[in-house]
């Protein structure tokens, strides 16, 4: 998959694509809905932003992404899409009016062929353009635009807040099946304080920032390490919160890979949250917790070998 991180000078490779066009945060199954009504005999697109527009709108507001920018490309290569255009969100982006998204955007910047947007999306300054505009702008300057219509499960309408509600209240099987994949988390491992290796436990420790944030508590999970020499799947036991025993502060993820020996300080991994095993604990003492930790890679083990 090539990404372009702008509109302007697109080389002639990229132009003529079919797209779908969204933020995609999660990339749930009414994303990949509209996303299968761009495949066609063009190549396939997605036209997408970064930061999210709610991030430049609102900058005080509280983490809510599911996913970040690699996690969110990660996910787009594997359902086959040939080009990502990850349009800079900026003053200048977000002053242009609707038909002058279409217009400077879509038509002269990209060149596409075909566009897919759902029934309620929005665009254009103040978010005054409509999917009746994209497709009468579209007629105007050159491409069509096919509507989608808003995916429902169990009679409901599948979004991103209620995949969040999902997580929040510590049920990732529940956000799974609107997904369509595991709820994933990925990223650099970096440096922590080293008390699991301490405590015989050694976890990589993954960087939270700007991530809407699941239940507090520990996770059977599956990780996914992509990249250097232990590159491969493996099981694992994921705590996720402020650590309350060590009296933490800022949240953040704590993955142990059962089975696994090895160095992974600055690889990429991806870690799919599977079950919620317990809420995070303050207990009384070390033995306590070493008790405990033992309990929960038992449990994570016999949860994931169950499928």
């Amino acid at each position: 998959m090539q990404i372009h991180q702008d509109w302007h000078w697109l080389d002639a490779a990229g132009r003529g694509t079919s797209c779908a066009l969204g933020n995609f945060d999660g990339v749930h199954l009414g994303h990949q809905a509209v996303i299968d009504l761009a495949r066609g005999p063009a190549p396939l697109g997605i036209v997408t932003f970064e930061p999210h527009p709610r991030q430049f709108f609102q900058r005080d507001a509280g983490p809510f992404r599911l996913m970040n920018a690699e996690a969110r490309a990660n996910r787009l290569a594997k359902l086959g899409v040939e080009h990502l255009f990850q349009l800079p969100f900026n003053a200048g982006l977000a002053a242009l009016t609707p038909e002058e998204f279409a217009r400077k955007v879509l038509a002269e910047g990209l060149g596409i062929s075909h566009v897919v947007i759902g029934e309620d999306f929005c665009f254009g300054k103040g978010r005054a353009g409509r999917a009746e505009d994209m497709k009468r702008l579209g007629e105007k300057y050159g491409f069509t635009t096919t509507i989608a219509p808003l995916l429902k499960q169990g009679g409901i309408g599948i979004s991103s807040t209620a995949i969040r509600d999902a997580l929040s209240e510590g049920r990732p099987g529940d956000a799974a099946a609107m997904l369509g994949h595991l709820h994933r988390i990925e990223g650099a491992v970096i440096h922590g304080e080293k008390r699991g290796r301490e405590l015989g436990f050694p976890t990589a420790n993954m960087d939270l920032t700007g991530l809407h944030l699941p239940r507090f508590g520990v996770y059977a999970v599956r990780v996914d390490v992509l990249s250097g020499p232990q590159e491969g799947s493996y099981m694992g036991a994921a705590s996720l919160g402020v650590r309350p025993m060590f009296n933490g502060v800022a949240p953040n993820l704590e993955t142990y890979l059962l089975d696994f020996k090895g160095d992974l300080y600055g690889r990429h991994l991806s870690v799919a949250l599977v079950e919620f095993l317990r809420p995070e604990l303050k207990f009384d003492g070390l033995p306590a917790l070493i008790t405990q930790m033992n309990e929960d890679c038992d449990q994570a083990r016999a949860v994931l070998a169950a499928g």
